[in-house]
């Protein structure tokens, strides 16, 4: 497994740049159809499946991977671009980008589209704060969309 170079700073961008715009919560039982919609909106078919983070965990806010987004009973919207980016970002065997220009890419791509950031001034913010960005990021996997 590689080092996630990126995810101390991209946490710390979200904080600052991030958080103060989506202050909304989706609950546990409208996060699949969020998942749902985003998933058949970005034209991609067999979206992950939302699952209960374990009541247990105690460092995770929420994870993802290709398969499944695993949230508590209640999170910022930005939370969940963040899990789908992961969830884009990552093959059903289990290799990911972590936070990487490519998740980065696809995250700003979400968080544009679906909060209306402007994506200069997204991009100007990961600049200054070191982050890498891939801005042609495309899925990790390649569904077999008919």
């Amino acid at each position: 497994m590689t080092r996630d170079r990126q995810r101390g700073r991209l946490y710390a961008w979200e904080d600052r740049v991030v958080a103060p715009h989506g202050a909304s919560q989706v609950p546990f039982a409208a996060a699949q159809a969020m998942v749902d919609a985003i998933w058949a909106d970005l034209g991609l078919r067999f979206p992950p499946r939302v699952e209960r983070l374990p009541r247990q965990s105690r460092r995770l806010v929420a994870d993802a991977n290709r398969l499944r987004i695993r949230l508590p009973d209640s999170i910022a919207s930005w939370c969940v671009l963040h899990e789908i980016a992961h969830a884009l970002t990552t093959t059903h065997e289990g290799r990911s980008d972590g936070h990487g220009p490519r998740f980065v890419g696809l995250y700003v791509h979400l968080l544009s589209r679906y909060m209306r950031l402007p994506v200069a001034s997204l991009r100007a913010s990961l600049e200054e704060a070191g982050i890498a960005m891939d801005a042609d990021a495309t899925p990790l996997f390649i569904d077999a969309a008919a």
